[in-house]
Formats: structure tokens, C-alpha cells, sequence
């Protein structure tokens, strides 16, 4: 298990350089696409600009989800991280508003765009700096069981697929149909909405106690156990790296309370075992009554 400090300085480490990387990226598109009056190209700017935003939010909600339990939040401070994961999603769907009122008035007024060949070099890197990012910050988010990182990842995943689907309507836009550009710029604000959707949708599971392991897997290993003679109501919750199960055991009455304890530490390690990102299980001890 990484410890707190470790996870915190190595989750800041990777929003550090992916911030850096976004900013650098959505500055060269939102000065280019304005100074063309290419939409697509302006909101694909801003798209990435939300990036580097999202990653200062990051460096806020790890200070704070980092910190360890203490009296008023006993089960510790991460689920703090998934609320600056909602507040990604949120801030996308504002963004995606914003492009979409750009793309209506560039239809309206019928902007003609001054694209040159400085577009496709500007898009060639700010994508292969995107490609770069989502793998970079994906992996990091799996290593350090950070749903946040995973979540701006698969934000930034749709970069790609709006850079190429921008560079494509530049290309058009170059054989004369103008209108193509502030119609790529309305794709943009599509697979940005769609994504925000997706983040907003599982955090809420997460702040909302969704089940995180499934009650059968708990259950295969209780029936492994010596000395259950039942179990039941098998509840966890959590998120990944911080998961929490609560499930009760039946055990012979006639056994002493030192014996029931051995049994409930059993259970505890082999679930712990099993499911690495478990780190407390709570088990209640009943006396098993055979029905007549």
C-alpha cells in the first residue's frame, strides 16, 4: 500500500507536468484560432485550457484528500478527490456552452476563417503532446489508485479525438466550405459534454456508496472460511485504493469470545489478501441459530 505522503508528493509530481504540457498546448490554439477566427481551432484551445485548470483543482484536492483521518472525518479525507472530480465535470459542460454559443455566432455572421499552413503544425503537436498525456497520466492514475488522475486522463483522451476531427475540418475549411469550421466547433462542445457527463455520473456513484466489490466475490472466500456457519448483508463501498466492507458472520454460540475474535481477524486478513485496496473490514459477530 503507497503511503499517504508518498501518493500525494507522486500525484502532484504528474498534475505538475501535465499542467505545464496544457497550458503550453491551449495557449497556442486559443491565440492562433483568434487570430484566424477559426471556432474550432478557438475552442479546441479552450477545451485544453480547461485541462491545465483541472489540474490546479487536482493539486488542491490532494492537499486536501492526503490529509489522514482525524476525529470529524474518521474514515480520512479522500472522497474530497471526488469532489474536485465532479467539479471537472461541471466546469466541462460550461466550457462546452461556451463553445457552442461560439459556433452559433460564427454561423450567424458567417466568419470566414484565415487559416494557413501554421494550423496543421500547431495541431500535429499539440496532439502528440495530448497522446502523451493521457498515457502518461493514465498509467500514473492506475499506479497510484487515483481516480482523479484516471478521470482527467480520459479528459484529456477526448482531446484526441477533437484535434483530429478539428484538423480534418481545417483541411475542408481550405477547399472552400467555411461553414465546416464552426461545425467542427460544435463537435467539440458534443464529445465535451459527453465526457463531462460520464465523470460527473461516476463520482456521484462514489460519493453515493455505490457497491465497489461485488457481494458474491466476498462471499467465495467466507465460504472458505472454518467456523462461519452463515453470513450475510455484505456491504462495501469506497473508491479505488480505499475500500471499505462491512458484513456480519455467524459463528457457533457455544464458542468463547476470544475464538469469535480469531475468526473475525481471519476473515479480515483474507479479504485484505484478496482485495489489496481493502483497508478496513468490519465484522459483526451473531450466534448461528439453526431454523426448526
Amino acid at each position: 500500500m503507497i503511503e499517504h505522503a508518498d501518493r500525494k508528493r507522486s500525484i502532484q509530481k504528474v498534475l505538475l507536468i501535465t499542467l505545464f504540457l496544457n497550458i503550453s498546448v491551449s495557449i497556442a490554439k486559443i491565440i492562433y484560432g483568434g487570430l484566424t477566427n477559426s471556432v474550432a481551432i478557438y475552442s479546441d484551445g479552450f477545451h485544453s485550457l480547461f485541462d491545465g485548470i483541472s489540474n490546479i483543482g487536482g493539486l488542491i484536492a490532494i492537499c486536501i484528500a492526503s490529509h489522514p483521518p482525524d476525529k470529524e472525518h474518521p474514515y480520512g479525507h479522500r472522497k474530497f478527490e471526488t469532489v474536485f472530480t465532479i467539479f471537472i465535470g461541471v466546469s466541462m459542460c460550461l466550457v462546452a456552452l461556451e463553445v457552442i454559443r461560439n459556433a452559433y455566432e460564427a454561423l450567424i455572421k458567417l466568419k470566414q476563417p484565415e487559416i494557413d499552413e501554421k494550423a496543421f503544425f500547431i495541431l500535429f503537436i499539440t496532439l502528440m503532446v495530448n497522446i502523451f498525456v493521457v498515457r502518461y497520466e493514465r498509467k500514473k492514475g492506475k499506479e497510484l489508485k487515483s481516480e482523479f488522475l484516471i478521470a482527467d486522463s480520459a479528459h484529456t483522451k477526448t482531446d484526441i479525438y477533437i484535434t483530429i476531427g478539428v484538423i480534418i475540418s481545417v483541411i475542408i475549411t481550405k477547399l472552400g466550405y467555411p461553414v465546416v469550421d464552426p461545425i467542427g466547433g460544435l463537435i467539440v462542445a458534443i464529445f465535451i459534454a459527453k465526457e463531462a457527463i460520464k465523470i460527473i455520473k461516476e463520482s456521484a456513484n462514489v460519493l453515493a456508496d455505490r457497491t465497489v466489490i461485488g457481494e458474491e466475490k466476498i462471499a467465495s472466500i467466507l465460504k472458505t472460511c472454518n467456523g462461519i456457519k452463515a453470513y450475510k448483508d455484505i456491504r462495501t463501498r469506497g473508491t479505488n485504493g480505499q475500500i471499505f466492507v462491512d458484513l456480519k458472520i455467524f459463528v457457533t454460540p457455544s464458542i468463547s469470545v476470544s475464538e469469535a475474535h480469531d475468526i473475525a481477524e481471519k476473515v479480515e486478513k483474507i479479504i485484505k489478501d484478496e482485495f489489496p485496496d481493502v483497508i478496513d473490514v468490519m465484522v459483526h459477530i451473531e450466534p448461528f441459530k439453526k431454523k426448526n
